[in-house]
């Protein structure tokens, strides 16, 4: 049976993610503590306390949801007795998430995970000034169509693009706030049955990322990656990657490229993935996937009783 670990982009978090987990376990526990020392900051206060908001800042959201997804690895490690890679077959992380399956995968150590996170977010935070930038949340269109609408939608210095191609009919387009209202008219227009805004702070995986996308490369030029113990699929070209060569280069294009979830959930299908385990926070990816994955099994590993009774299957398909 092949299986795929998944790992949950910005908007998954929510205060208290984990926590059971910390407390459960000591690899878990490890995790967080790796993470604090890594930014030099309590993250895990925030990320088992809050407050809300400060958990919601670009900054921290990402490397505090990577801590959860990875706790949860190492969590399942220790309780299945075997290595993740003895468990998955592929893993796939959806934005930030990226990071988290290539650390989960031994490609990327967790502290440096932490602190790319860290300048990602700020970077695209600090890329557009607060206001200038949005994101909008297209229903009910097809990709094609939606592409016309940014790129119709889109004028000289004040772009529109397709930013997350998440699924047959939900798609987010992201740019300059004036071209992202633009193209929720003109989605409305052509028959969308949503087009709204999304509560986020910049314009992420559009071209005004650019700034933030020279930054993070030239932290990403100094960091050593390994070999993935087992193949990543990369979300600007949604086919699986093991060679550590290219990993740098693929992070970099993702601050301004597209998300290609549906092709990646499709690449999941094709090789013929029976198991979607989401690893942390929520449960956005396994939903995405019933659909896209059809007849594949969904799981999510968020709490020790996850883990608990994803084991148990795991040593009832060796017997």
């Amino acid at each position: 049976m092949k299986r795929i670990a998944v790992f949950p982009g910005q908007g998954s978090q929510f205060v208290g993610m984990g926590r059971a987990l910390a407390e459960a376990l000591p690899e878990a526990r490890a995790i967080f503590a790796e993470v604090d020392e890594a930014l030099e900051q309590k993250l895990s206060t925030i990320i088992f306390e809050g407050p809300q908001d400060a958990l919601t800042l670009t900054a921290n959201a990402q490397p505090a949801l990577m801590a959860t997804s990875l706790a949860a690895v190492r969590a399942l490690e220790a309780v299945a007795g075997r290595p993740i890679e003895a468990i998955v077959d592929l893993a796939a992380g959806h934005s930030l998430g990226e990071y988290s399956a290539l650390a989960a995968m031994r490609a990327l150590p967790v502290a440096d995970a932490a602190r790319l996170l860290r300048l990602r977010g700020e970077a695209m935070q600090e890329a557009v000034p607060v206001g200038r930038g949005a994101m909008a949340a297209v229903l009910g269109l097809p990709i094609g169509a939606v592409e016309a609408v940014a790129e119709e939608a889109s004028r000289e210095g004040s772009p529109c693009d397709v930013a997350n191609d998440n699924s047959e009919g939900q798609i987010v387009v992201s740019g300059a706030a004036d071209a992202v209202e633009r193209a929720c008219v003109a989605a409305r227009a052509r028959g969308a049955k949503r087009a709204v805004p999304l509560p986020v702070s910049a314009p992420f995986h559009s071209r005004l990322m650019a700034p933030a996308a020279e930054r993070l490369a030239a932290a990403l030029a100094q960091t050593r990656f390994a070999a993935p113990a087992r193949p990543v699929i990369a979300n600007v070209t949604a086919a699986p990657v093991d060679d550590p060569a290219q990993l740098a280069d693929l992070l970099t294009r993702q601050v301004t490229g597209r998300v290609r979830w549906r092709e990646s959930m499709a690449a999941m299908a094709e090789a013929g993935v029976a198991a979607v385990i989401e690893c942390g926070a929520g449960k956005v990816l396994t939903a995405l996937a019933r659909r896209a994955v059809p007849g594949a099994a969904m799981v999510t590993l968020a709490t020790p009783q996850d883990i608990e009774a994803f084991v148990a299957t795991l040593h009832e398909s060796r017997e």
